[in-house]
Order: C-alpha cells, then sequence, then structure tokens
C-alpha cells in the first residue's frame, strides 16, 4: 500500500489528494441529491398542471423544487466531473458559482435581520393577499392549511384577516360566510372534522371565540416557533453553509499549483 512518501516519490501531494477526493465525494453527494429533486419536482409539476384551476398566485413549490433541482444538479456536475478530470474551467465554474451563492445569502440573511420589521409587514401583505386569493391558489391553501393545523394559528396577523376572502366575507353568501376554514379549529386528534366548525366566527371577538379557533396569526406563531428554536434555525443554515464554504475555499488545480510553488 502506497503511504504518504510513496505519493510523494509519484509527485502526487498528499494534501491535494485529499482535496481532490472530498470535493468529488461532496459534489457527486449534491450532485445525487439534486437529481433527486429535480425527479420530485417534475412529478410535482405534472401533477399540478393536470389539477390546477387557475394560475397561482405564489410561486408554485412545485417550480421551486424545479430550480432547485436543476441548479444544484448542474453546479454539482461541473464540481464533480472538474475534480475528477482536473478541468481549471469547470472548476472555477463551480467555485464562483458557490462564491456567488453565499455571498447572496449572506446578503439575505443580513438585510432580514437589518430590516426585519419591514420585511415582517411585506411577509405578513403577502400572506394576506394569498387569503384572498385561496380558493383560487391551491398550492398556496394547502401551504397555509398545513401550517394552521401544525401551528395553531388562523390567518396572517390574526384570524379576522379571513374576512377579505371572498367566501368568508361576513358580507358574502353561502354557508362560509362569516366563518374561517376548518383548519382554523380546535380539533383533539381522532375528532371527527367538522368543515363548518369556524362559522360565524369572525364578528365576534377573541375572547368569545379561543375556545372553538385559534386567534393567533400564523406569521407571529412560526416567528415565534423560529425563536423558541434559534439553534436548530442557526445548524440548519450552518449545514447549508459549511458545505459550500468547503467548495469555495480553493480547488484541486489551486492546491496542486501551490505544491509546485512551494517545493521550487
Amino acid at each position: 500500500m502506497c503511504g504518504t512518501s510513496c505519493l510523494r516519490h509519484r509527485g502526487i501531494h498528499p494534501g491535494y489528494l485529499m482535496l481532490k477526493l472530498t470535493l468529488g465525494v461532496l459534489a457527486t453527494f449534491f450532485w445525487l441529491v439534486g437529481l433527486i429533486i429535480l425527479c420530485i419536482g417534475i412529478y410535482a409539476e405534472v401533477e399540478r398542471q393536470q389539477n390546477k384551476t387557475m394560475d397561482s398566485f405564489f410561486i408554485a413549490p412545485a417550480v421551486i423544487l424545479l430550480l432547485l433541482g436543476v441548479s444544484m444538479f448542474t453546479v454539482s456536475f461541473a464540481g464533480m466531473v472538474g475534480a475528477l478530470r482536473d478541468n481549471r474551467l469547470l472548476l472555477k465554474v463551480f467555485k464562483w458559482t458557490l462564491v456567488t451563492v453565499v455571498v447572496l445569502q449572506l446578503i439575505f440573511i443580513i438585510v432580514s435581520l437589518l430590516c426585519q420589521n419591514k420585511v415582517l409587514l411585506l411577509f405578513k401583505a403577502n400572506v394576506r393577499e394569498g387569503i384572498k386569493h385561496y380558493y383560487d391558489d391551491l398550492d398556496f391553501k394547502n401551504i397555509l392549511d398545513r401550517i394552521q393545523v401544525k401551528f395553531s394559528c388562523c390567518g396572517g396577523d390574526e384570524y379576522k384577516d379571513w374576512n377579505v376572502n371572498q367566501y368568508h366575507a361576513c358580507d358574502a353568501p353561502g354557508p362560509s360566510a362569516c366563518g374561517v376554514p376548518y383548519t382554523c379549529c380546535m380539533n383533539k386528534q381522532g375528532d371527527v372534522i367538522n368543515t363548518q366548525c369556524g362559522y360565524q366566527t369572525l364578528h365576534k371577538e377573541r375572547f368569545d371565540v379561543d375556545r372553538i379557533i385559534y386567534v393567533r396569526g400564523c406569521v407571529d406563531a412560526v416567528g415565534l416557533w423560529v425563536e423558541d428554536n434559534i439553534g436548530i434555525t442557526v445548524g440548519l443554515l450552518a449545514a447549508l453553509l459549511l458545505p459550500q464554504n468547503s467548495g469555495t475555499s480553493g480547488t484541486p488545480e489551486e492546491e496542486k499549483e501551490e505544491d509546485r510553488k512551494t517545493e521550487r
């Protein structure tokens, strides 16, 4: 088995070999992840096109998966082939793409922290607009329904946000008038779902309905969850940024060039 001295004798620096192996493994892993996400996105988009009623107000999750899958697949493929073939052009494309992505992510995080109140107001306004088109946008409807059940909340800022929906407004005709969707209701696990449990709740005050429906808004509920789980949030950000930083720290060709300069 060839050791460090043997590798040096053959003109191969151990550091270069280790960097090449690490980059190749990481690029291959993210290439496979990108391929899986791309396949899921294609399947989700086909299903969405077959069952959609109107054009989505928000960007559809299937479209996001497609864009993310294509990006990860392409960039990781360049890194994988570049590492295996020592292709300087592909490695530079891989490196500077990751540098751009990391910089954009850091800018987004910093801007979000510095302009937290403005971002929160903008997010609430978008959710309120989404509630207005709740029954027209099935993607948004499914996402909001899951959030309301998961975080025990209702609406964006509060439960009365549902008054902007044409079917739930108090002056609207039909059984849903002046009510909220059943995903806002306090249902125990195993109970039979009553789709009219939020009937005539919008014209009542919070203390009159706080035992029937969730009265706090989902924006605040999600924000509190993020604050309570700040460790998990930081861990997820680190998990996203660290592998990218490992790819931007250098390429096998650059490491090899540095080794040659050192030996000289």
